[in-house]
């Protein structure tokens, strides 16, 4: 099993910074992708960002410019730094890998409680 704990979330004003930490625990024998999505009430959680095994990185359109991802392989941290923060960036953001572990070794999702951003005046 993976165990992903987000953190970093909180109410910012248009134009400020955030940087969410989803920070990975559990057997990992190799990690696929990284990604954070976003999803808001009564709407589907959408990809926002996403890194490969390979260090390639893939941005919605909305946050292109703006935001972030990166990873510190060390502390199997996945972050994404989000900057000139929106009111449209709202909404509660979710860490997911696509992992393989000692005891399920195909790659499968696994997905972060969430950390909820508000971008608000």
């Amino acid at each position: 099993q993976v165990q992903l704990v987000e953190s970093g979330g909180g109410l910012v004003q248009p134009g400020g910074s955030l940087r969410l930490s989803c920070a990975a625990s559990g057997s990992i024998l190799m990690i696929n992708a990284m990604r954070w999505h976003r999803q808001v009430p009564g709407k589907q959680r959408d990809l926002v960002a996403s890194m490969g095994r390979l260090i390639t990185t893939y941005y919605s359109d909305s946050v292109k410019g703006r935001f972030t991802i990166s990873r510190d392989i060390a502390k199997n941290t996945l972050y994404l730094q989000m900057n000139n923060l929106k009111p449209e960036d709202s909404g509660v953001y979710y860490c997911n890998f696509l992992a393989a572990t000692n005891s399920r070794p195909t790659f499968s999702d696994y997905w972060g409680q969430g950390t909820q951003v508000t971008v608000s005046s």
